[in-house]
């Protein structure tokens, strides 16, 4: 009689487990389903959410005509685009010759001198930029010389040579005039002009493509906008 009570006791210990396992599985199937359910929900609400959120704070489309990349490039004006820092020995001399010791007159003429070029912008008119898509076809100037002086402060006489009665008021300013063009002639031989079309270009092609263009061309003469198309009128 015992033993029939116990095994009774096991077999409802057994069924009441077996339930217990049931139900933790039915939940976390019932969970899994109910969260599969929701998923599509929750995607479209998302989705609903970044559209309100796009038209209640749209991001803003930014096209610039021509006229404005126009306006935006000649405000730089004189475009400073390349600097050449250069020392040059001069010789000058005058009345030499046989009687050089009285009336000759010789100086030696260490000089430092600037040469800047660079891209006069004000020079450009509405017609030298054309917008064609997203591309910018512009006719920039030449670059020129903007600047080549002497510096005052750092050019100086190393020697002279003067006769007793040689002394040539005019040869130190020559001599200076003289380094002056060496100066730039050095500078142009060197192509400080190639390299301030180069930096010039670079700087412009920058300014542009912040603009929010993806493409700068560079041309000699910009290209003739295409006549843009009146709307016809509807019979």
């Amino acid at each position: 009689m015992s033993n029939s009570r116990v095994n009774l006791n096991t077999v409802i210990m057994l069924l009441i487990l077996f339930a217990l396992v049931v139900v933790i599985v039915g939940g976390i199937a019932l969970v899994s389903l109910i969260r599969g359910m929701m998923q599509p929900f929750e995607e479209v609400e998302q989705t609903l959410q970044e559209q309100f959120d796009e038209l209640t704070n749209p991001t803003p489309t930014i096209i610039a005509d021509p006229v404005t990349i126009y306006h935006e490039v000649r405000s730089l004006s004189r475009l400073e685009t390349a600097s050449y820092t250069i020392e040059k020995i001069i010789t000058a001399e005058s009345g030499q010759g046989p009687f050089a010791f009285l009336f000759g007159d010789r100086l030696i003429l260490v000089a430092h001198g600037q040469v800047i070029a660079g891209v006069d912008l004000a020079k450009m008119e509405e017609g030298d930029i054309v917008v064609e898509g997203d591309t910018v076809f512009v006719a920039l100037p030449s670059a020129e010389i903007l600047v080549a002086t002497l510096n005052n402060q750092k050019s100086y006489i190393y020697d002279r040579d003067t006769g007793p009665v040689g002394m040539n008021p005019a040869l130190e300013t020559e001599a200076r005039q003289a380094a002056e063009e060496a100066i730039l002639e050095v500078a142009l031989e060197d192509g400080i002009l190639e390299m301030a079309q180069q930096n010039a270009e670079t700087y412009v092609r920058g300014l542009i493509m912040a603009l929010g263009f993806r493409r700068v061309v560079f041309v000699e003469e910009a290209p003739t906008p295409a006549p843009t198309a009146e709307p016809s009128a509807t019979p």
